[in-house]
This record gives structure tokens, sequence and C-alpha cells, in this order.
């Protein structure tokens, strides 16, 4: 019976990986099929004749590389800002008792219930007060996304590790600045990198604010651009489309691979010096 159910789960967990790993086999293999292999009446999963051109098509398309680069500056800003703001808040809050803490803590949790797109118009009205509807617009409300729940993870790093460290390192003559610095960031370093994982695809594959907020702007994120792509043709190239899409997913993937190696570091890093 046991046997049974440990089978039934885990074909149920091989469904769900299947539906959700789909899409994206899906996209990377019309991104590589030739135009007749696309448009013809009887798919195939793989494509017969491999094709780079739908790649170059992207590549020489007007404004790719510039709204990289928006990008690239837009989410690096964010969330080199936001990790700063994050980790201070949590020590914050996981390391002292201060007057409002609790309520705090509800609002931060309130904050992430609410849908973003019922946030849309309040936004837009305030930063147009401001004049920041523009690309810094973009980066001051990626900031505050991804703010909360930033703050409430590292807030869990923090928490589990334990108080008697720091006081251990003050009684030997560390300042409390020093007891930061060589005892409780490096544990905290794991989550700070898990968490800019998240802070990092949030921001790089957000579309909506981008699109409220830069409407008709010159200065575009790759998510506006990309949907430019899909609205601006009679008849969709899907294989431009979807080469476009792929080359847009490349550095979350590879920014996911190169921090996944420093989690483990972070962890045994932590473990030596504490």
């Amino acid at each position: 019976m046991r046997l049974r159910r440990r089978v039934g789960w885990n074909l149920l967990g091989l469904l769900v990986f299947v539906v959700m790993v789909f899409p994206v086999f899906w996209m990377i293999s019309t991104a590589f099929k030739p135009a007749d292999e696309i448009n013809s009446f009887t798919p195939t999963w793989l494509p017969v004749h491999p094709s780079l051109q739908h790649f170059r098509d992207a590549l020489a398309l007007p404004n790719f590389w510039a709204d990289v680069k928006n990008t690239v500056i837009v989410v690096l800003v964010a969330v080199g800002i936001a990790m700063v703001l994050a980790f201070l808040a949590a020590v914050a809050i996981a390391k002292y008792r201060f007057t409002g803490r609790k309520l705090f803590i509800v609002l931060m949790i309130g904050v992430q219930m609410i849908p973003g797109t019922g946030l849309i118009i309040p936004l837009y009205v305030l930063l147009g007060r401001f004049g920041l509807v523009n690309l810094t617009g973009v980066i001051v409300v990626y900031i505050s996304a991804v703010l909360p729940f930033s703050v409430w993870t590292l807030r869990g790093f923090l928490i589990g590790i334990p108080k008697e460290l720091e006081e251990a390192a003050m009684v030997d003559g560390s300042t409390r600045l020093g007891a930061f610095v060589r005892i409780l960031l490096p544990l905290v370093a794991p989550g700070l990198v898990a968490t800019s994982v998240f802070a990092f695809i949030t921001s790089w594959n957000e579309y909506i604010f981008a699109r409220i907020i830069l409407n008709g702007g010159s200065s575009q994120t790759i998510t506006v651009w990309l949907s430019y792509i899909f609205g601006s043709q009679r008849a969709t190239d899907w294989g431009e489309l979807m080469a476009a899409s792929t080359l847009i997913a490349i550095p979350v993937v590879v920014f996911f691979l190169i921090v996944q190696r420093r989690i483990a570091f972070g962890l045994t890093a932590g473990a030596v010096k504490a």
C-alpha cells in the first residue's frame, strides 16, 4: 500500500513537471524550426532541419540591444537597492524590539496580499506627480514590489542565527559592527543570494508595470519590447517571436545557475566562520 502511494505521488509529480516544462520546450523547439515546419499542418516535436535564422532575425530587430541594456540597468539597480534595504529592515525586525514592530510585520504581509494590478493607477498618478514616468519610476516600483517578500525571507534566515554568536564575538573584543560584519553577514549570505534570485527573476520578467509606466516612451524594458513584436504585425512570425522569447529567458537561467553554486558556498563559508 505504501509503495503504491509513493508511486502515485511520483507519477503526479512527474505529470505536474511535464505540464510546467512543456511550454518552455515548445518555445525552444519552435525557435529552431524553419518557417515551413512551424506552419505545417503536421506538427513535429523537434525541428527536422534546425535553423538559427529566427535568432538572427530577432537580434537584428530594432531596439533589441538598447532595451536589453535598459532592462539590465533597471534590474541590477532595483535588486541591489532592494537587498540592502531588505537586509537592514530584516535585521531590525529579527534582532531588536521596538514600538510598532508587530504592526510593521502585519502590514508587510498585508501588502503582499494586494494584487499588483490594483496598484497600477495610484502608482502611475503618484509617479506622474514627481516626474518619474520613466525608467527611474520603474526602478522605484520594482524595489517596492520585491521589498516585502525579501524582508520576510531574510527575517527567517536571521532568526535562525543564534544570538550567542554575536555576543561571543563581542566578548572576544569585537565591536557590534565587527560582529555584524564577521559573524552575521557571512551566515546570512545564503539567504541574501536566494532572495536576490527571487528579486532578479521577478524584476526581469515583470511586464504590467513597465508597460503602463513606459507607455509610448522611447526607452522600454525587454518584456515590453517583446509585446510590441507580437502586436505589430498582422501575421505573427512565431519563429521570430519564440527565438526572441528564448533569448530573453537565457539571462535568468544563467543567473540562477551561477548563484546556485554560491548558495552552497555561502552555507559552507558561514559554517566555517561561525
